[in-house]
C-alpha cells in the first residue's frame, strides 16, 4: 500500500491535534536519553522541534546555526549536554510543559 502522506506532515498534524502526543514524545525522547538510546532519541526529538518549534525559531532560541542543530539531530550526531538541554527546553516551553524525573529501582 502506497503512502499517501509524508512522514514529517503525518507527526505535525498529530501534534497539533493532540498535545497529549506531543508531551508523549517529548517524554520518550527525555526517556530514551536516560536509557541509553540516544540514536532514536534524536530522532524523535528531531520529529518533534520540526512538528512545535522549528529550527529556524529554534536557531534564534538557543543562538546556533539552524544546519548545526539539524546535525545535531541525525542518528549520528553528539550534541553537547548544554545544547541538548536548549533543544529539550525550546520544545518544552513550545509544549508549555515541565519536565520531572522518577526512578524506578531495578529488581
Amino acid at each position: 500500500m502506497a503512502l499517501t502522506r509524508d512522514f514529517k506532515a503525518t507527526i505535525a498534524a498529530r501534534v497539533e491535534r493532540d498535545p497529549a502526543f506531543a508531551k508523549a514524545m517529548l517524554d520518550e525522547a527525555v526517556t530514551l536519553f536516560l536509557n541509553d538510546e540516544p540514536d532514536t532519541a534524536r530522532l524523535m526529538l528531531r520529529d518533534l522541534v520540526n512538528a512545535t518549534v522549528g529550527f529556524e525559531a529554534l536557531s534564534q532560541q538557543t543562538g546556533k546555526p539552524s544546519k548545526s542543530l539539524h546535525r545535531m539531530l541525525t542518528p549520528s550526531g553528539n550534541p553537547s549536554m548544554d545544547n541538548l538541554a536548549a533543544i529539550i527546553g525550546a520544545v518544552r516551553k513550545s509544549l508549555k510543559v515541565n519536565l520531572e524525573v522518577h526512578t524506578v529501582s531495578a529488581a
